[in-house]
């Protein structure tokens, strides 16, 4: 054979090597436990007729399930999904159907007609809480095929606990009021159930400040070949993609970046699926060290899967073209991203494992890099995660992600604050060769938590709120809609409205109205209930709380560094609810140091931006490195006086 006929041959045989080089890459990617499936097609989809845990249903209900397998471990575990109990437990909440289904049949009830009479005909027909939301048309998450096994489905029972079926044993790992949709049966019919998802869309935080970030990513494209530092990883498939996170304590939010171009191609933010195991890191460190250890990290993991599926749909990806995610949280909410050991964190002296290994001298830096597929993300095989480094105790990679974002240093002449607010809030420092930082357990008061008719930032919330002519309220809600709650901004509005009309002292105490202290003040109609959305003494206590948190840490860091309010050139307010904070309400409460208005800065989420930073350019990943070994870590509570700071910082008046 010669000439052009070899030449032929040989492009043929090329082509043939390169598929087969392809299928071989697969199945290593694939095939690492006892080989493929035997249920799952050349496409990626189940055909098993029974419920397996690796099957994911994204999108429409009625769309043909994936398997979401990643080849780590023995597939055929997944199949013994259901647990020997599950009969007994099923039979068990059968006989309480009936038992239900017997009463109804007493349709005379006080001599009323009972309302839920002549349903007994109906107690065999199994309806779901996920079934109910299908009808109503809300939205629920769900990615094993409605099986109990992704737990993406939990819900807040609000009412008609009692109309409902005793849990499963998917559901053991749940405290009171939440259940799994998929497995909570509904018993009662004719009862009036309410009940609203965990994971929930909150307004997507924009932030006005922005800066250019040299493109120097460790992932790159060299023809028709992808690269990580020089080395071949994969064939080129048509886009190199990333990912920035910020892992808030409430609220989840990632950035995709092309990571050839550097642009951000899709944001996205849901409420964090871990609130069932408490709204603060403590109480989630103290779940996770319970009997569910791990469920923490199952439920975000999920969760973040959803987010990329969703985004595969969307802008038409593979999510194997996935190479890179950085990951930005407190030291507690990244460890259990992670699935690490996160008890220590919560003890004495609240260190995560990893930053006690960095102080021993067992490890080069309290970042954290870790594959993909370890952590069960649907990325490519061979994407990295990296968890941006710890500053010392509660104050974590979040933090840090900001001060990057922000160029904050201490190198610079001028001294420059962060107040980044949250459930966790974090306080920054810096200037004339020094970085001072602390943490301040806030809780989630500001942030849907505790308070009553609070919550997040989505449609709905009341974000801000001033005095009416008539002496009562005029509020703004998001979206422009109903109202539904009061989120942060809301809250602190209200509380300079109600301080400076004076039906509220600086204690926080409210007006008296004829004698008696009154109970609650209402602010507007609630639109789901009809009933009012209202503030009481409860909720003002909590706000308060939260309120002295954040005072009293940003006092105590401006007296260790010397400085006050007049010295800060510039304040940078940062955080879940920042860019809608109204300055001059929160330094007259207190919740601000009184820094002039025209040098504070909304600086948005700084966190999701330094995290993206920290993608695109791995130059400003080193740099980050050495910047957290130069913070001053202050323990508020090692403050002589502290405990007289915390009290006079609960009281609703300027910072002194």
């Amino acid at each position: 054979m010669a000439g052009p006929a070899k030449k032929d041959y040989q492009q043929r045989l090329d082509q043939i090597t390169e598929i087969f080089a392809d299928i071989m890459g697969e199945a290593q990617d694939h095939l690492q436990g006892q080989g493929r499936c035997p249920y799952r097609t050349a496409k990626d989809i189940c055909t098993a007729k029974f419920g397996c845990a690796n099957r994911a249903r994204p999108g429409a209900r009625d769309a043909a399930p994936i398997c979401a397998h990643d080849g780590t471990l023995d597939f055929r575990s997944a199949w013994e999904s259901r647990p020997e109990s599950y009969r007994k437990t099923r039979d068990k909440i059968e006989q309480v159907r009936l038992q239900a289904a017997a009463k109804r049949g007493q349709a005379q009830v006080g001599g009323h007609e009972d309302r839920r009479a002549g349903m007994e005909g109906k107690a065999a027909e199994t309806q779901t809480l996920f079934d109910r939301a299908d009808v109503g048309g809300l939205h629920l998450a769900s990615s094993c095929g409605r099986y109990g096994d992704c737990h993406e489905c939990i819900v807040t029972v609000n009412q008609g606990m009692e109309a409902l079926a005793p849990r499963t044993e998917a559901e053991a790992f749940l405290p009171e009021h939440y259940r799994l949709a998929c497995q909570a049966e509904i018993i009662d019919a004719g009862a009036e159930i309410t009940f609203e998802p965990l994971i929930r869309a909150p307004r997507i935080l924009q932030t006005s400040f922005e800066k250019p970030i040299s493109l120097a990513p460790a992932v790159t494209r060299r023809n028709g070949e992808v690269l990580r530092d020089g080395e071949v990883i994969d064939k080129y498939r048509g886009h190199i993609l990333g990912l920035a996170i910020d892992l808030g304590t409430t609220t989840v939010a990632a950035n995709l970046f092309d990571l050839q171009s550097g642009a951000c191609i899709a944001m996205a933010s849901f409420e964090n699926p871990q609130r069932f195991g408490g709204s603060d890191v403590m109480h989630r460190i103290s779940y996770d060290g319970g009997p569910h250890r791990g469920e923490m990290h199952k439920v975000i993991i999920n969760a973040l899967n959803r987010e990329i599926e969703g985004l595969c749909g969307r802008f038409a990806f593979n999510r194997r073209e996935i190479y890179e995610i950085v990951v930005a949280g407190n030291s507690t909410m990244r460890d259990l991203f992670f699935n690490g050991d996160v008890q220590p964190i919560g003890q004495r002296p609240y260190k995560s494992p990893v930053e006690l290994a960095f102080m021993a001298g067992e490890r080069d830096s309290t970042a954290l890099v870790v594959e993909a597929r370890k952590l069960r993300l649907r990325a490519h095989p061979k994407c990295l995660v990296h968890g941006l480094p710890l500053i010392a105790s509660h104050v974590g990679g979040d933090a840090a992600a900001s001060l990057l974002a922000l160029d904050i240093s201490p190198d610079d002449d001028d001294v420059v604050m962060l107040v980044d607010m949250g459930t966790n809030t974090e306080i920054a420092l810096a200037g004339r060769g020094r970085l001072m930082v602390a943490s301040c357990p806030a809780g989630p008061a500001f942030e849907g938590g505790l308070v009553r008719h609070g919550m997040a930032s989505y449609d709905g919330a009341i974000e801000a709120v001033s005095e009416s002519d008539d002496g009562g309220f005029q509020w703004r809600t998001i979206g422009d809609v109903a109202p539904l709650g009061l989120c942060g901004s809301g809250l602190i509005d209200l509380l300079a409205v109600l301080r400076r009309t004076d039906r509220m002292n600086e204690k926080g105490a409210l007006a008296r109205d004829k004698g008696k202290r009154n109970a609650e003040i209402l602010i507007a109609p609630h639109a789901a209930s009809g009933k009012s959305i209202t503030i009481s003494g409860l909720d003002i206590s909590h706000l308060a709380q939260a309120k002295a948190a954040s005072h009293a840490g940003q006092n105590i860091l401006m007296r260790r560094f010397g400085v006050g309010a007049d010295d800060i050139s510039r304040l940078y307010l940062a955080g879940g609810f920042a860019s809608h904070v109204d300055f001059h309400n929160a330094v007259e409460i207190g919740l601000l140091a009184p820094v002039a208005k025209d040098r504070m800065v909304k600086a948005g989420n700084s966190a999701l931006l330094g995290a993206g930073e920290a993608l695109l350019n791995t130059g400003r990943r080193a740099y980050l490195e050495q910047l957290v070994r130069r913070a001053e870590h202050v323990e508020l509570e090692s403050e002589a006086n502290f405990f007289e700071i915390f009290v006079e910082a609960c009281f609703f008046k300027p910072m002194q």
